[in-house]
């Protein structure tokens, strides 16, 4: 499907998008919704506002209302334009930009399979690299890796099995918030060789650093994708029909 909207309406729904995000985003930060880790700070319910506004609206408004909200929001949070626009805006874009294009595809059910198969494994080295990295990774923060990551192929599991409506959607999720995450914790560790980490965070860290950011990013967020972002979406097509019928 082709999303078929005016320029006039996807600039206001990135706009929105991008407004109710940094709100969403600046509540968690105040603790409202969800503890913190470190500089990532859309912690938990905050993505599924750019994820249903990209899979209503189309990677556009999705990737850049996400831009402008995180930017907004770092802003207010730790005022560092440069450590925003090299790392936050680029995930956010990338991330709820593929979901809002995901979205829009018809996606097969060996794929899910093929996803499913790779979460496990991702599982199990999960718990494995805890031993490996050693004092860097603490049992607890590996702890809640595996357990939203088994939550997180649960919930793939049943999508596939009675939602398969969803199915695009969850794909997006997944390959968005894994782009995302990646771009988030390899950006960091970058970012860090050359200049101090604000809430001090430190300076020059290991690269294990990049591998922790993406496990807390990617895992964290990804429950909430699964669990939320359907029934919204379900929602929204019943009480705007012509959403629908436009994408």
């Amino acid at each position: 499907m082709a999303f078929r909207y005016s320029r006039a309406l996807r600039l206001t729904m990135a706009a929105l998008n991008g407004a109710l995000y940094a709100g969403v985003g600046l509540l968690t930060y105040l603790g409202i919704f969800a503890p913190l880790v470190g500089v990532v700070r859309f912690w938990g319910l905050a993505v599924i506002v750019p994820a249903v506004f990209g899979a209503l609206f189309g990677p556009f408004v999705g990737g850049v209302g996400a831009s402008i909200g995180i930017f907004i929001s770092d802003m207010v949070v730790h005022g560092n334009a440069l450590l925003s626009l090299s790392v936050g805006v680029p995930a956010n874009y990338v991330m709820f930009h593929l979901i809002g294009w995901m979205s829009a595809k018809e996606v097969p059910s060996r794929l899910i399979n093929a996803l499913l198969g790779f979460g496990s494994i991702l599982v199990v080295l999960a718990f494995t690299a805890r031993w490996h990295v050693g004092g860097e990774v603490d049992i607890l923060t590996t702890s809640i890796f595996i357990v939203f990551c088994g939550v997180s192929l649960l919930l793939l599991v049943a999508v596939n099995r009675f939602w398969p409506r969803w199915r695009s959607y969850v794909i997006g999720s997944i390959a968005g918030n894994a782009s995302g995450s990646a771009i988030v914790g390899v950006g960091l560790w970058v970012f860090s060789q050359f200049f101090i980490l604000p809430s001090n965070l430190g300076h020059q860290l290991p690269l294990s650093a990049a591998a922790i950011w993406f496990v807390w990013t990617f895992s964290n967020q990804m429950p909430f994708l699964l669990v939320f972002g359907p029934p919204i979406l379900n929602a929204c097509y019943k009480a705007f029909p012509s959403l629908l019928k436009r994408s």
